[in-house]
C-alpha cells in the first residue's frame, strides 16, 4: 500500500484548526496551550491508531476483499460455464424438436399416403362392384324392355281388335291389323 498521502493528510489536519480559529472558533484557540496539547495528542493517537489498523485490521480487510473478489470471479466464471452449457442445451433441444417435427411430418405424410392408397383401393373395388351392378341392371332393363317389346304387338293387336269390334261391331281382319301394327312400330323404331 502506498503511504504518500499521509503527509498531505497531516498538513490538512493541522491547517483546519488554524482556519477555524481565523473564523472565530474559540475552542480552537491555538494561543491556549491546552488546545495545542489536545491537537498534538489527537494527531499522535490518530497516527498510533492508523499504524495499528494498517498492521492488523487493514490486512484482514484486504484479505477479505481479495477473497471476495476471487469468489466473485469464480462465481462469474461458473455462471459463464453454466450459460454456455444452457445455450448448448437449448440448441440441442431446438435440434431435437426440429428433428421430432420433421419425423412427425414424415409419419403424417406416410399415413396420408397410406390412407390415399387404401382409399384408392377401396374406391376401385367399389367402382368395380358398382360397374358390375350397373351392367346387371342394364341387362335386366334390356331383358325387361325386350320382354315388353315382344309383348307389345300382342297387346296392341288384342287392344285394337277389342276397340274396333266395340266401335264397329265387327271383328277386323287379323292380317291387315297385324301389318298396320308392324308398320306403326317400325315407324317408332320398335320392331318385332
Amino acid at each position: 500500500m502506498s503511504r504518500s498521502w499521509i503527509a498531505p493528510l497531516a498538513m490538512s489536519l493541522v491547517a483546519i484548526p488554524m482556519m477555524a480559529m481565523a473564523e472565530g472558533l474559540p475552542q480552537l484557540d491555538f494561543k491556549n496551550k491546552l488546545t495545542v496539547y489536545q491537537v498534538v495528542w489527537g494527531v499522535a493517537i490518530f497516527v498510533v491508531l492508523y499504524i495499528l489498523a494498517s498492521r492488523t485490521a487493514l490486512p484482514m480487510v484486504e484479505a477479505v476483499l481479495e477473497e471476495r473478489a476471487k469468489r466473485i470471479a469464480g462465481d462469474l466464471e461458473g455462471a459463464r460455464d453454466a450459460k454456455t452449457r444452457a445455450d448448448s442445451g437449448i440448441r440441442a433441444a431446438a435440434d431435437a424438436t426440429a428433428k421430432a417435427r420433421s419425423e412427425a411430418q414424415a409419419a403424417i405424410n406416410a399415413a396420408v399416403e397410406t390412407s390415399k392408397q387404401a382409399a384408392a383401393v377401396q374406391s376401385a373395388a367399389l367402382n368395380e362392384r358398382l360397374d358390375k351392378q350397373l351392367k346387371e341392371a342394364e341387362g335386366q332393363i334390356a331383358a325387361a324392355r325386350g320382354a315388353a317389346l315382344a309383348a307389345l304387338p300382342g297387346v296392341a293387336t288384342d287392344t285394337a281388335i277389342a276397340l274396333i269390334t266395340r266401335l264397329t261391331g265387327t271383328a277386323p281382319d287379323p292380317a291387315r291389323l297385324s301389318g298396320a301394327i308392324d308398320a306403326a312400330m317400325a315407324a317408332r323404331g320398335a320392331g318385332r
